[in-house]
Formats: C-alpha cells, structure tokens, sequence
C-alpha cells in the first residue's frame, strides 16, 4: 500500500512536526519514543538506508559538509566540535581526518544502538581518542554555554521533535564565532526532478526497505519526514530566529538535499 502524499505539504510551523509522525498525527509526548524505535531498527544499516534514499548521493554530500566544517589542522590547537544525532559517527570521523587527527570531536545521539555501532567503527578506524560519545537529547544539551567552535547535524534534525528548542541549544552551546551546519533532506527545485524522486522516495523506497531490510514501515516513516521537513527558506528562517547570523543555504543535486549554515555572532 502506498501513501498519497499530494495532500500532505511541508509545514512552515515547527510546532506541527512535535505533533506528527510521519503523515501521522500523533501526542507530542509519542513521538521521541517513536522515533527511537525506527533508529534502534535501522541502527546497524543505517548507512544502507541513506544509500536508498539518495541513490548514494549523501556520501558525496556529507564530503562537502566536511569541507565547509574546515577544522584547523595545526597540532595542539584547542578545537573542538559536537555532531549531534550523529550516532555512527560518519560526520565525525570525517571532520577528525581532515583535522589530520588533531580534532577533537563530541557525538551525540539520543538512541543507544546508533552510538553502539559509532563507537565500534571508531574503534576499528583508531579515532576514539579523538571522540566522546554522549547519549542525550538534541532538545536539551549537557554542555556549558559556549563550549563549542562548531555544531554539526546530518540527517537527524527532521527527526527531533521541537526543531525550534533544537536550534536554540546549538546557539547556546557554541562559542561565539562559532558555525552552525546542517544536512537535511530538502526540497526539490527541479521539477522534472522533483516529480522523478517523488515517485521515487514515496513508491519505491519503503518497498526497498521491505524487500532488503525485512522493514518497511522504517522506511515509510522516514521518506513521510522528509515531505514534511520545511522547505530551504523557511529553514534558513527557522535557523536565523534561533538566534543565527548570515544564514544561507546550498542546494545539493536539485535540492534533494540542503546544506544550511550559520554563524553565532
């Protein structure tokens, strides 16, 4: 069975996401656990769920996101960066290499699986002395005011209940001066390509996930949160009422994903 999605839109209200899961409405108490179930299910192919759903696009996505992180690469430098909801550490890893190891790098997630297999691929590369793993909530941070050069989040901000309280503590917990980077899902602005990938993401992929992961309801909730997920400006508005300077946006293939930034002036 398949979902129409022509009659749900992308809310312009972060509020409504608290409230939805997926195309389903439910309490706003309901959703975190929810949530939690799908990543606790996905947790160990979650690399393979992002090949399905960008068609292996988000490795060449998150490279670029790494590139604009630009973590300093001077020995002993006193720099460090939180990658929230980034449990399997790929955003992380990455910005420890391209620091030639000299960063140091906080993963936070709020689902145990996903920081289980992050710390056992950290293991296998050698990073973890470059890495603390932190289970705790997007939405309400355990770190001082100020205690970061730059905030990371790939893939994840859809997820989190109230986007808006989610923002704010990124605000909060970098130093000033600090960049603000998120990778998400966005809008299509093609639309002979948006029309290819609606097909594509509402049709095709929860199948894939039927058919290779034995879980489709995983992934008919995960492509239903992208549908929903603001649109590239009103994101970038979202980011700036959190308290965000000089925020802009870089469209990846057409805008099926969206590199937003800011900076904490």
């Amino acid at each position: 069975m398949t979902t129409d999605a022509s009659s749900f839109s992308r809310t312009r209200n972060p509020e409504d996401l608290a409230e939805s899961f997926g195309f389903r409405a439910v309490d706003g108490a309901e959703k975190q656990s929810l949530v939690n179930d799908v990543f606790h299910r996905v947790a160990e192919r979650y690399d393979l769920m992002n090949d399905l759903m960008s068609a292996g696009l988000h490795r060449a996505w998150k490279s670029a996101m790494i590139t604009s992180v630009s973590p300093p690469r001077k020995a002993g430098t006193a720099w460090t960066s939180l990658d929230v909801a980034g449990g399997t550490g790929d955003i992380a890893f990455g910005i420890i290499e391209a620091s030639q190891r000299n960063a140091h790098t906080t993963v936070l997630d709020i689902n145990a699986s996903m920081l289980e297999v992050g710390k056992s691929r950290a293991a296998k590369r050698g990073l973890s002395d470059n890495l603390d793993f932190v289970e705790a909530d997007a939405q309400d941070l355990p770190f001082p005011d100020k205690s970061f050069d730059t905030y990371t989040i790939a893939f994840g901000i859809r997820n989190v209940p109230r986007i808006d309280k989610a923002l704010s503590e990124a605000c909060r917990v970098l130093k000033r001066g600090g960049k603000f980077l998120c990778l998400e899902f966005s809008e299509v602005e093609l639309p002979f390509l948006e029309q290819v990938y609606e097909q594509w993401s509402m049709r095709v992929i929860p199948e894939i996930g039927r058919f290779v992961a034995g879980d489709r309801d995983s992934y008919q909730y995960l492509v239903e949160s992208i549908r929903r997920f603001p649109d590239q400006r009103n994101f970038a508005a979202m980011i700036a009422e959190a308290g965000f300077s000089k925020v802009k946006y870089v469209n990846y293939s057409g805008g099926i994903a969206a590199l937003h930034s800011g900076w904490k002036l």
